[in-house]
C-alpha cells in the first residue's frame, strides 16, 4: 500500500511489504516506485521491500538540491519505518543515491547494490548531456527526452518483447513532473566521485551490469575497483534493466548473494 511522509513540507511517497531484513529498491531518472512493480516482490517471502518514490518522481514532491539530499530523505522515510539498517539496491540514478548513503551514513547500511549503474562522476561529456536535456525541458520538449531515452534502456533485441513494459515505462516517464525532471538531472551532473569510497568499503557490494546496456558499457567492470566483499553478476541478454529483460536471472542472482556466507543477510 502506497503510503506518504512529510519532509521539508513536501511529500514522499513510498511502499512497503514483506518480512525480515528491509531491502529498499531506489529507482532511476524518469522512474517511479512502480518500475519494480513486478521484481521487488519476488523478494518478498524472505525480506521487508521498501519502494521510495525518488524526489520529484512519481508521487513525491519534495526536490532536491543534490544526491546526498536524496539519501537523506530515504532515510526519512526509514526512520519513519523504525528501519534502522537496509540493504539498499539502486537502479541507475537509484544507484547514485545508494553511493551518497555509502560515503555519509555508511552506518544505516547493511550494504549495497548498484544495479546498472556506476559509482563514477559524470564526464565532461555526460554534463552536456545533462544540460541539454535541462534546456529540453525549458522548451517544452518533454516528449523528446522520453520517447528517445526509454527504448533506449533495452537491448535492441529486446524492444519487441518488451512493447508493452516500455509503452509503461514511457507513461511514468510522461508523467514526471518538469520540475522534477531538471532537479533531478542537475543533482546527477553535480554528484562526487564515489570510486574511492566504493573501493575501501568494508559492506558487501553487488554489482550488476548488461552485457548489452546502451549507457554502461562492459570496460566499466576494469575501470571499478572492487572492494573486498563482492559480488558481480553479469546478465547477459539485458540492456540497462535486466530486473525487467532477465528479471527470474536477476533475481535468482541477487538473492543467492543475500544469501552467500559473505553478506548473510
Amino acid at each position: 500500500m502506497t503510503q506518504t511522509i512529510s519532509y521539508k513540507n513536501k511529500k514522499i511517497s513510498y511502499s512497503t511489504y514483506g518480512q525480515g531484513n528491509a531491502l529498499v529498491f531506489l529507482h532511476g531518472y524518469l522512474e517511479s516506485k512502480e518500475i519494480f512493480d513486478d521484481f521487488a516482490p519476488r523478494f518478498a517471502d524472505d525480506y521487508s521491500i521498501v519502494l521510495i518514490d525518488l524526489f520529484g518522481h512519481g508521487h513525491s514532491t519534495y526536490l532536491p538540491q543534490n544526491i546526498t539530499e536524496m539519501a537523506e530523505a530515504v532515510l526519512a522515510v526509514l526512520d519513519h519505518l523504525h528501519i534502522k539498517k537496509s540493504f539498499w539496491i539502486g537502479h541507475s540514478m537509484g544507484g547514485y543515491v545508494a553511493m551518497a548513503a555509502l560515503a555519509n551514513f555508511s552506518d544505516r547500511l547493511f550494504g549495497l547494490c548498484l544495479l546498472h549503474s556506476a559509482p563514477f562522476a559524470d564526464t565532461e561529456e555526460k554534463k552536456i548531456n545533462r544540460d541539454r536535456e535541462i534546456a529540453l525541458i525549458h522548451a517544452g520538449k518533454k516528449a523528446q527526452i522520453y520517447q528517445n531515452h526509454v527504448p533506449n534502456t533495452f537491448a535492441k533485441q529486446n524492444i519487441d518483447a518488451f512493447s508493452f513494459e516500455i509503452e509503461r515505462a514511457k507513461t511514468i516517464a510522461k508523467n514526471t513532473d518538469n520540475k522534477g525532471i531538471i532537479a533531478a538531472l542537475q543533482a546527477m551532473r553535480n554528484r562526487a566521485d564515489g570510486a574511492l569510497v566504493l573501493q575501501n568499503t568494508k559492506l558487501p557490494f553487488i554489482y550488476v551490469l548488461g552485457l548489452k546496456d546502451n549507457f554502461i558499457p562492459d570496460t566499466i567492470m576494469d575501470k571499478i575497483k572492487f572492494p573486498q566483499h563482492s559480488i558481480k553478476i553479469i546478465l547477459e541478454q539485458s540492456g540497462h534493466n535486466g530486473f525487467i529483460e532477465e528479471a527470474e536471472n536477476c533475481y535468482s542472482e541477487i538473492k543467492t548473494a543475500l544469501r552467500s556466507s559473505t553478506f548473510l543477510l
